[in-house]
């Protein structure tokens, strides 16, 4: 799969070539030499979470008018928001893990939880076995304590990030909670979105790292260091993105893929070889400390003689830059998902475009809770999802793509493209800037090595 030298190369694209892959070496830091270990990874989890209980759920609690959060799970069936809030040393919930988030009259919230075992430093365990042998008496105690008027638990028909409460375990809280608190269950769904859309000024400060890592382990995938021009095929090129994720002890929450557009054919994927003249696109994502990246990048293998990409490629890949930048231009708090789409397609088409948008929320879930902008086949809108108001402080994957006919190569193509970005007060910004020209591929070139 490694390119062997050509000697026939001009000297000006080996020593660019060099630069780029010794970069690190001549002082350039790379963010995937700065990989936590795994025990100081869970200690910056473990600390995360409990800024975003402290920072987060008083106000969230206050704006959903939520008073008492419920969040039960059993072994290996484990709610989607519960499993945010477990300890790092906790790959599962354990038996029946129940989690508790009172809010009391003065507006403070206090976690707890009713498990067999304690739940790390931030919960405050809650079942006394003696004082109560039944995990649901103690329930009923922590509840009579705070008597709360509205409760939430996870159940939802727009997001199934916060529809977790499972039907058995919704049959035993129903079967042991007092009438009057039956009464008083409501859906957590607001709750529970605004808790996985939301990110904290700690967070926002690293994830720019994390997309970082996933874009320089593209543009390693994307070079001739990886790349054997004429041998290596699409699928090779996939499974080198698994083994360079796990090489890197990171995780990916998708199994890549990898696609090949070509002068007079249909897109090719599979075993396709790579040849000089393609245009390839790779759809990548890396999960560490619980966040998730989402990356879609182009890359141009360059034809013999071609120290560029053709002048048609590269406006048609600007048009793509030009699509993105029309659809964040429509970020305002307050508008619906659907609302930003419709405006959005409605400027790119009066611009000559010919766009799908299908732009996502990302950030504890690759396809995150919050508000959808588009689906690739449900461009007039998604009912429930994209309804949803856009909030500050949420991280986005602008993905998209616009089509373009190319004559040179008879037929469209598509400028597909997805670059991860924070929406905050400033407006909408590139969490680690995003491509703005094709990668380019040497025909023949090799460095050898890994």
């Amino acid at each position: 799969m490694l390119a062997n030298k050509n000697n026939n190369l001009s000297l000006f694209a080996i020593v660019i070539s060099l630069v780029c892959l010794l970069a690190p070496q001549l002082g350039q830091a790379a963010a995937t030499d700065e990989i936590l270990p795994l025990r100081e990874r869970a200690a910056m989890i473990d600390s995360l979470i409990q800024k975003r209980v402290q920072q987060l759920l008083p106000d969230l609690m206050r704006e959903t008018n939520i008073d008492m959060w419920l969040l039960i799970s059993r072994e290996y069936n484990e709610d989607p928001v519960l499993q945010t809030l477990l300890p790092a040393t906790w790959l599962s919930a354990r038996r029946t893990t129940i989690l508790v988030f009172a809010r009391d009259k003065q507006g403070e919230v206090t976690a707890y939880a009713i498990a067999p075992y304690s739940v790390g430093n931030l919960f405050t365990k809650a079942w006394d076995k003696e004082a109560h042998p039944s995990q649901w008496q103690a329930l009923n105690a922590l509840v009579e304590r705070y008597q709360p008027k509205r409760i939430g638990v996870n159940r939802s028909g727009s997001w199934a990030h916060a529809d977790g409460l499972v039907a058995g375990d919704e049959q035993w809280l129903l079967s042991h909670l007092p009438e009057r608190y039956r009464q008083a269950l409501v859906s957590a769904e607001p709750l529970a979105v605004g808790w996985l859309e939301r990110r904290i000024p700690e967070e926002i400060e690293l994830y720019p790292s994390l997309v970082k890592m996933a874009h320089e382990i593209i543009a390693q995938g994307f070079s001739n260091r990886v790349i054997k021009v004429g041998q290596t095929t699409s699928e090779d090129l996939v499974w080198w993105f698994r083994e360079r994720v796990r090489e890197l002890k990171l995780d990916t929450w998708f199994h890549p893929s990898v696609t090949i557009q070509r002068a007079k054919q249909q897109d090719l994927s599979g075993d396709s070889v790579i040849l000089p003249g393609d245009l390839l696109h790779v759809d990548f994502g890396i999960t560490y400390l619980r966040l998730n990246t989402d990356t879609q990048q182009l890359a141009y293998v360059l034809r013999d003689g071609e120290t560029q990409a053709p002048d048609y490629l590269v406006k048609a890949f600007n048009s793509g830059n030009q699509l993105q930048d029309i659809l964040t231009a429509q970020f305002a708090v307050g508008k619906t998902g659907n609302e930003v789409l419709k405006a959005a397609r409605e400027h790119a088409i009066a611009a000559g475009l010919k766009p799908t948008i299908y732009s996502h929320p990302i950030g504890y879930h690759g396809h995150g809770a919050g508000t959808s902008l588009g689906m690739w086949d449900a461009q007039q809108g998604i009912a429930g999802s994209g309804d949803h108001p856009l909030h500050l402080n949420t991280a986005y994957s602008i993905e998209l793509n616009n089509a373009v006919f190319i004559p040179e190569w008879e037929r469209e193509i598509r400028i597909m493209l997805e670059e991860d970005a924070m929406f905050d007060a400033s407006g909408v910004w590139y969490l680690d800037g995003r491509q703005t020209a094709l990668i380019l591929i040497e025909p023949e070139l090799s460095m050898g090595g890994k």
